[in-house]
């Protein structure tokens, strides 16, 4: 697994060294080795290579990656743009993007435009055996992302978090800062996105907290040529 190498070092990095970390890396060493694991394992950091810490604007927290091929590299909800067939809660997420400021639907579901723009796109879960899903949600990858959460929270400017669903929402006790906006809502999946996730309007919610508050909203549109830049 190649490491972080930006100014998450700077926040994050004891994370590393921690028994949680050595134990979850040799875990991922064995599986990695005998197993088809996602994402590869050099996108793993994906979320953090794409978005350094100084620029994080929104944090979007997903559960873990997604399970069959051609699907997870590194950022939550987003599939490989070699992926034709987008799933399901990504096509939800796309139609309430539409409905809530007009973005015409991506084609791609490969979100790294809204990652480079400092939309952090974290799962509680970094990895996933090959269509067994949350198969990694005992490795202790919660004890990490739980910290980057921990430390997003410590940034001294305005931050917008997206919470879809009741496992994302298990996070508010770590978000604290006054400074932060928290939109909750159902999780995208045609299971629940009916029962609020519609309609919720985050996309420009989030866009309205950050000009009123002096930042660059986010250009949330992906064009059929951005949603094929690895």
């Amino acid at each position: 697994m190649p490491k972080i190498s930006n100014d998450w070092l700077e926040v994050i990095g004891a994370e590393f060294h921690k028994e949680y970390y050595l134990q979850l890396r040799q875990a991922l060493i064995r599986e990695y080795r005998t197993q088809t694991i996602f994402p590869p394992a050099d996108d793993i950091f994906n979320a953090f290579h794409f978005t350094p810490f100084h620029r994080v604007k929104v944090l979007i927290l997903g559960q873990d990656p997604y399970h069959n091929f051609d699907q997870a590299l590194g950022l939550s909800f987003a599939v490989s743009p070699r992926q034709k067939r987008l799933p399901p809660s990504l096509v939800n997420i796309f139609k309430e993007l539409h409905d809530d400021i007009g973005c015409p639907i991506p084609k791609s579901g490969w979100l790294k435009k809204w990652a480079l723009q400092g939309v952090l796109l974290l799962n509680a879960v970094l990895t996933v055996r090959a269509h067994q899903a949350f198969s990694h949600s005992h490795l202790g990858w919660q004890n990490f992302t739980d910290a980057v959460i921990k430390a997003v929270n410590t940034i001294d400017r305005p931050v917008a978090y997206l919470l879809w669903g009741k496992p994302a929402q298990a996070k508010l006790e770590l978000i604290t800062n006054p400074r932060h906006l928290v939109i909750c809502s159902p999780h995208p999946s045609p299971l629940s996105a009916s029962r609020g996730f519609f309609g919720s309007r985050p996309f420009s919610k989030v866009n309205k907290f950050l000009e009123e508050h002096g930042e660059r909203p986010i250009d949330w549109s992906i064009s059929e040529r951005e949603g094929q830049e690895l």
